[in-house]
């Protein structure tokens, strides 16, 4: 897997900021480029990899951490 370009730490923030939070991070990066989120909103668990779905980008990981979840997401082209 490739090693997170940037981490977004949306620790604390409720649905929809880890999602747009995430989304401004990854226009403002290159393509190809891995961005790790940390997020322990509920609602992340489906909107990350719905969000992931709709961009194009690729979802490489999802896991659960010590009370929140960590997301990494690839930019696509």
């Amino acid at each position: 897997m490739s090693n997170p370009t940037e981490t977004l730490d949306a620790l604390g923030l409720l649905c929809p900021l880890p999602v747009l939070k995430a989304r401004k991070r990854l226009n403002s990066m290159p393509q190809g480029a891995v961005l790790r989120v940390l997020a322990d909103d509920p609602a992340a668990i489906i909107d990350v990899p719905h969000f992931c779905a709709e961009s194009g980008h690729s979802l490489l990981s999802q896991e659960d951490a010590d009370g929140h979840q960590i997301y990494v997401i690839q930019k696509s082209g």
